[in-house]
């Protein structure tokens, strides 16, 4: 099974091997940010260590959380694609302003507004993430580097 990864920040694509792959009906869930959070780390279970996977999670939680706030309707799906070294988490919406989510400014932890800070965490937790228009909305797409160290 084959897969795609974006690798770069120029939005290259690496073909490398997919090694599972779940997609997470969020719509129909009645509490998104504790099934995603569930969801991704049943996935990650024996890919990663623990540490890897707790990132994947805040990860996720921060991204499925944003839905949440910003849109009307929330999050819809979430897809979760595990290569040898990566995981690829992909949170879909229905809305379609990709320019409200943007790589924060540089700031000091002082400047930090109340708001916002999750997506400092992405961006401190993440190799890269973007957003990309849809079909139907957006995807916010954020790859977490994994580890070879099995959790025990």
């Amino acid at each position: 099974m084959y897969g795609t990864v974006y690798g770069s920040d120029t939005g290259h694509v690496v073909a490398t091997e997919l090694v599972r792959q779940r997609w997470i009906n969020l719509a129909e869930a009645t509490e998104p940010l504790s099934f995603a959070r569930a969801q991704v780390r049943q996935t990650l279970d024996g890919r990663t260590s623990a540490s890897a996977v707790d990132d994947a999670v805040l990860v996720a939680s921060e991204l499925v959380g944003n839905a949440l706030r910003h849109t009307a309707v929330g999050p819809d799906c979430m897809n979760v694609e595990v290569y040898p070294d990566v995981a690829v988490l992909w949170v879909h919406d229905a809305g379609t302003d990709t320019e409200c989510v943007r790589p924060p400014e540089k700031t000091s932890n002082d400047d930090l507004l109340e708001s916002g800070r999750g997506l400092h965490l992405v961006d401190r937790l993440t190799a890269r993430w973007f957003v990309e228009p849809t079909a139907i909305g957006k995807a916010v797409v954020a790859v977490v580097e994994l580890d070879d160290r099995v959790a025990m």
